[in-house]
């Protein structure tokens, strides 16, 4: 069982879909980027994020680094 802090599983279906959305966005490839996302199952999704959490950061964060202080 899981809860809002519990990191949960990552599927290797969503570690690849990650994987590649974030290949993707380094090429500029924007279609790519968001159609990887959107592959990743909800409960990944939220594995992923509480792991960023841990980390101090954010999807959005790794996307764009120069926007963190």
């Amino acid at each position: 069982m899981t809860g809002p802090d519990t990191p949960g599983r990552i599927t290797l279906m969503a570690a690849g879909e990650l994987r590649d959305a974030l290949d993707a966005h380094q090429r500029g490839d924007t279609t790519a980027a968001l159609y990887g996302l959107m592959s990743i199952d909800p409960d990944s999704w939220h594995a992923i994020e509480t792991r960023l959490a841990a980390l101090g950061g954010t999807l959005a964060e790794l996307l764009n680094p120069e926007t963190t202080t």
